[in-house]
């Protein structure tokens, strides 16, 4: 598709004075109208990680491919305080990652009349789609949901997370020296910090997830950072909708951000967006490489 274009937006936050959240938004065919098109809202959040390498934002993992061959158009952002994007890093900021996909929204509603039919999330990412989609009118319209590797239980805590409480139980904030896309930046961890990211309800999927949004969740067999039980979890409690239906997909042997398996979960997706589209989808297990139907 030659006529594909990117274009980065700066899109000003109305809660915080000269904040900016920076985005790619991808189109099929800017010659065309936006008003009333469809576009999917690609969603995934920095995770400081305890080693020097580059850690997520707009272009991690496997975002930037499946936005260039998602069948219509997407924007993908930084939240507030990662990347690109204006603000300060928080690690227990869930509410105002929320508040940061409610602007980008209004924003893409409001200047180009789109209208949101599929939000993708990973990790952090899917845990904030999953308040905005069950919370918000514009999320209750939402057609489609992915959920990469998405945390249910937040308590259930990683290796980085017990060296954080390990330390702040002598100390005030934990910080740390870390690479994030390359930049040198120190995230300073502390106990409110913690306790707001472990107190925040997943629970309300069970009953307040939308009946009509088809959704599909995508978790390595092999991911420290989320267990993949709590993939599980999401398929039981979003398995009994209807109309709406819930794919889950497990891969062996994948970590959390899917290391050397980026084009295969973009295939998934993509075949399981095409399925959805012709109307063929049912509740169940999908299985890449194993011969069988969605």
């Amino acid at each position: 598709m030659t006529d594909r274009t990117s274009t980065k937006l700066f899109i000003p936050h109305p809660a915080e004075v000269d904040c900016n959240l920076v985005g790619i938004l991808e189109q099929l065919d800017p010659r065309q109208s936006t008003r009333e098109r469809s576009i999917a809202l690609v969603l995934n959040w920095y995770r400081v990680e305890q080693k020097i390498t580059p850690s997520r934002h707009k272009d991690y993992l496997y975002q930037k491919r499946l936005a260039r061959r998602l069948p219509l158009d997407s924007f993908r952002f930084d939240f507030r305080g990662n990347h690109e994007s204006g603000g300060k890093w928080k690690q227990g900021a869930l509410d105002e990652d929320l508040a940061d996909v409610q602007v980008v929204v209004d924003y893409l509603k409001a200047n180009y009349g789109y209208v949101i039919d599929l939000v993708v999330g990973h990790s952090r990412g899917s845990i904030v789609s999953f308040r905005w989609l069950c919370t918000s009118e514009d999320g209750k319209k939402v057609s489609a949901f992915v959920n990469a590797s998405g945390r249910y239980r937040m308590g259930v805590q990683n290796a980085a997370g017990k060296i954080w409480w390990e330390h702040l139980e002598t100390q005030e904030s934990y910080s740390w020296n870390v690479c994030v896309a390359r930049k040198m930046l120190t995230a300073t961890i502390t106990r409110e910090d913690l306790a707001s990211f472990i107190s925040f309800d997943t629970s309300l999927v069970w009953d307040r997830f939308p009946h009509s949004t088809d959704a599909i969740t995508i978790h390595g067999l092999s991911d420290k950072t989320v267990p993949p039980y709590d993939a599980l979890i999401y398929s039981q409690a979003l398995g009994s909708r209807t109309p709406g239906t819930h794919t889950l997909c497990l891969l062996e042997d994948a970590d959390h951000n899917f290391t050397g398996r980026q084009d295969e979960v973009v295939d998934v997706i993509l075949h399981w967006w095409e399925t959805r589209k012709r109307g063929e989808l049912k509740t169940g297990v999908l299985a890449p490489g194993v011969k069988g139907k969605l």
